[in-house]
């Protein structure tokens, strides 16, 4: 009896590595998964005003990590994706045609900032932030600033390496994250007389701190961002250029861990300067988001603020 009881468990056990193996072989060769291309029919009128307001979100939400070695918008290896996630390499977005985005419509591009979805349908995994609660006219504004005139955007030659994501990454995006639904009605831009409204658009909306400031990047809920596990905390393991290990930072008002101490004015040198009320520098992977305004920079803090320690 106990001998077939032991055969048994073998059995299972033996089935068990076999389903393991499979499922490890198909999540390898299959990839990033792909799915049905979505379609949106936009034409977005380029101004002055967008292409401003997008050249200062690009500032702080495009460049740093596609920007390359000619000065556009060409691409990059990312260095300080953690090794969990694979060798990456940011993609060409400039104006080119056969290498960037020219050939995308203004709808394909909000598409992908939406929903992570590229024109043919393949996902862009959690290290490509999806913009799912900005605002519609801020969106375009990110628009028309990839179609306006500026040198940045111009077309580029340069491929970027193919990004070789981790197994980890494979099986997040084959199992957990899925393309994000575009939004049932237009999100309108928050009303700058309500302080926490503002800075909490800004923060999570147009910005996205959380994603970062938050506890993993593999459990990022940018569809509802006050659900992301360890939100506003920090503790997620970022890396600097040198590949050292950077916790983010608690960003909500503990008065030991997070900014309980900090006043508006020195949170407002911070998060623009770069400079802490320690006198200490801040480290990158943050880096000062000296495009904000001072309002603005004060609404964030009210948001964070309001938060529970």
């Amino acid at each position: 009896m106990v001998k077939k009881l032991m055969k048994g468990i073998a059995f299972l056990l033996l089935g068990i590595i076999i389903i393991a193996i499979l499922g490890a072989a198909t999540i390898h060769f299959r990839g990033i998964p792909s799915y049905e291309p979505v379609t949106y029919d936009l034409k977005v009128e380029v101004t002055p005003e967008r292409v401003a307001q997008g050249e200062k979100l690009s500032s702080m939400l495009c460049r740093n990590c596609h920007e390359g070695d000619d000065g556009k918008l060409s691409g990059k290896k990312l260095l300080d994706i953690p090794d969990a996630f694979g060798t990456i390499f940011s993609r060409n977005i400039t104006q080119d045609p056969e290498r960037g985005i020219g050939n995308w419509t203004d709808g394909q591009i909000y598409v992908a900032l939406r929903t992570g979805l590229r024109p043919d349908g393949t996902f862009l995994p959690m290290y490509m932030p999806k913009f799912t609660t900005m605002a519609e006219e801020d969106i375009y504004s990110v628009i028309a600033y990839l179609r306006s005139d500026l040198p940045i955007v111009q077309p580029s030659k340069h491929v970027p390496s193919l990004s070789q994501p981790s197994m980890l990454t494979k099986a997040l995006c084959n199992f957990v994250m899925k393309p994000y639904p575009l939004p049932k009605e237009p999100i309108p831009l928050p009303d700058t007389t309500d302080m926490i409204a503002r800075g909490q658009y800004l923060a999570n909306g147009q910005i996205v701190c959380f994603a970062c400031h938050s506890g993993d990047l593999s459990t990022i809920n940018y569809l509802e961002p006050e659900k992301t596990p360890g939100f506003y905390a920090g503790g997620a393991e970022l890396l600097n250029l040198d590949k050292e290990i950077i916790l983010s930072a608690n960003l909500t008002p503990d008065p030991e861990t997070g900014i309980g101490k900090y006043t508006e004015e020195e949170f407002v040198q911070a998060v623009k300067y770069g400079k802490k009320r320690n006198g200490q520098l801040t480290r990158y992977p943050m880096f000062p988001h000296s495009a904000l305004t001072d309002a603005e920079a004060k609404a964030i803090f009210a948001y964070l603020r309001s938060l529970p320690p």
